[in-house]
């Protein structure tokens, strides 16, 4: 069984955010709970895919701020549903930080995942919408 250290170390960290305990014994079970996870049968990210999530997730803290103050300041009365490309090949792990760093801002929610490679994302918007609006394709490196 080989196992992706990036994937664990994800898994690791979430566990012990959930658990909020950092002694040795809770650190031990999450190391067990990490490895006894299913392994995706995806091809493992590349370090650069890793490094390119985490920088958007890391920007996904201040643009929350920057948000809340800008729908406090200007609500927004109008919502949309659009449709972000996402590449179908990217790993589960890769996928589920897409998906909190789009969450995490206070506009936007993912509200399904479609395998063929679709986030439907709700938003927040100060105008109203053009119906079926699609999100052009972000170009992905290292794929």
């Amino acid at each position: 069984m080989t196992i992706n250290y990036l994937n664990f170390a994800l898994r690791l960290t979430i566990w012990l955010l959930l658990t909020a305990d950092f002694g040795l014994v809770n650190i031990i079970i999450g190391i067990v709970v990490a490895l006894l996870l299913p392994q995706s049968r995806v091809r493992a990210a590349s370090l650069r895919q890793w490094l390119s999530t985490l920088g958007k997730v890391a920007m996904a803290v201040p643009r929350a701020y920057a948000e809340a103050i800008e729908i406090l300041l200007r609500p927004h009365r109008h919502e949309a549903v659009v449709r972000q490309p996402v590449s179908p090949t990217r790993s589960p792990g890769l996928i589920f930080l897409d998906i909190f760093a789009i969450t995490f801002t206070p506009k936007t929610i993912v509200l399904h995942y479609d395998e063929q490679g679709w986030f439907e994302v709700h938003e927040l918007v100060p105008q109203r919408p053009q119906l079926g609006t699609t999100k052009e394709p972000k170009e992905e490196s290292g794929q």
